[in-house]
């Protein structure tokens, strides 16, 4: 997520152009090996080159779909909630809530914010897009309470920390098990990435931002010594984790997530100056992405006329500035509640509050290839006629698989039934 104060649309452009270039700060080379493995259990998965019926127009919502659809407010008065996640196994199916600059998680449990922090980190910085930003549960949570965070710090660094819940106490975590599986030096206040997901092979995934200032200045994004604009992947289960890339060439990638189904990662990735996109890839193919930055823009030659674009993966999806300035990434709705929606990717704009889901289907017919979109709708009119949805800073799924939606201000949604 890039917040990009909002004033009015017309200043979008230049306020997401301009946003937050600051003083350089030393910066290091990382470790690069390895592409993620795919879990040998499942069965092969049936080989698509096919295009499916359809097209990628984006079309407004099927008025029979929409009117079965509702935003429900299920929690308010947050400090600037930035994720909800859902721990595996929890009995008391409890949702957690990240606020950015308090660096706190809050327990939502059956309606109600508790009022002490599940954590409080200590420390974090607070500039517009710092502080704490992620949070993943371990697999086996239920069995050995552990935890990882996301945060930034004063001197710029990311820090990827790993906890464990108190034996005494399921409701706060024990400050005193931390655990630093990495800390990643920073040279720019922006694009610091943050997200934490355990995927389908049982390591933590975490999304880093190409470094700040704008342009990508360091070459991170091309660099595969970097670990900045990049998607690790780390075995936490490992006396001593060690990163590993998994996909580079992303400028700020604010939510990625993974669907079983497709067995597709989604990314949001935010874009410069003109474009925000999303890729999507299969992530069972054990193939190593590059999607490109600073090259392309998304689909689009960055700073120049042309390009070389031959080895990128260009995105599922995209829109111009001229509809949003900072994307925000999803997830593929997998609930029960609303059957209708199964199997479509949501997915959001901080500035613009514009909310659109889609399907995808891989295409196996090149490494490269971006997939099909199909059923690409506009949800904005159908269900926020009342104009709730802006500052969106994240999606989030609990246990059931239902999809909520998080405003920086403070309030989180539900997508439900209307009645």
């Amino acid at each position: 997520m890039e917040m990009r104060t909002t004033i009015t649309f017309a200043m979008l452009a230049a306020l997401a152009a301009a946003c937050g270039d600051s003083d350089a700060a030393p910066s290091g080379p990382g470790k690069t090996e390895g592409a993620w493995a795919a879990p040998t259990t499942w069965p092969a998965r049936a080989k698509t080159t096919a295009a499916p019926a359809g097209n990628d127009k984006l079309v407004p919502v099927p008025k029979e779909i929409a009117a079965g659809v509702q935003l429900v407010e299920v929690a308010t008065g947050l400090s600037r909630p930035v994720a909800l996640v859902a721990a595996p196994g929890d009995a008391r199916r409890r949702l957690f809530i990240v606020e950015q600059h308090a660096g706190t998680i809050r327990i939502l449990e059956k309606g109600k914010v508790a009022p002490a922090p599940f954590l409080t980190v200590k420390g974090v910085s607070t500039g517009n897009e710092q502080g704490l930003l992620g949070l993943a549960f371990h697999p086996k949570f239920a069995a050995n309470g552990k935890l990882y965070v996301y945060y930034t710090t004063r001197d710029l660094s990311l820090h990827i920390v790993e906890y464990k819940v108190s034996a005494k106490n399921p409701d706060v975590v024990d400050e005193a098990t931390k655990r630093e599986l990495i800390e990643i030096a920073h040279p720019y206040s922006n694009h610091n990435g943050g997200n934490l997901l355990f995927g389908p092979d049982g390591k933590l995934y975490a999304g880093t931002g190409d470094g700040g200032s704008a342009g990508d200045p360091k070459k991170n994004g091309q660099n595969d010594k970097a670990l900045l604009a990049k998607i690790l992947k780390f075995d936490v289960d490992a006396a001593n984790p060690a990163p590993e890339i998994v996909a580079m060439g992303v400028r700020n990638p604010w939510r990625f997530s993974f669907d079983e189904k497709t067995r597709g990662l989604y990314i949001g990735d935010v874009g410069q100056n003109l474009w925000e996109y999303v890729w999507v890839v299969p992530y069972d193919d054990n193939v190593r992405r590059n999607f490109g930055w600073n090259v392309v823009e998304g689909s689009h030659c960055f700073n120049a006329a042309t390009c070389t674009k031959t080895g990128f993966t260009p995105p599922a999806a995209e829109y111009s500035h001229d509809e949003g300035c900072s994307i925000t990434g999803g997830f593929v709705y997998r609930g029960k509640a609303l059957p209708k929606l199964d199997g479509r990717y949501f997915y959001a704009d901080y500035c613009t509050g514009l909310l659109r889901s889609f399907t995808w289907t891989p295409d196996d017919s090149s490494p490269t290839a971006p997939g099909f979109v199909r059923d690409h709708w506009n949800w904005k009119s159908a269900i926020d006629r009342g104009g709730q949805l802006y500052e969106i800073s994240s999606f989030g799924v609990d246990h059931d698989g239902e999809l909520y939606i998080l405003k920086l201000t403070g309030t989180v949604f539900k997508l439900a039934p209307k009645s």
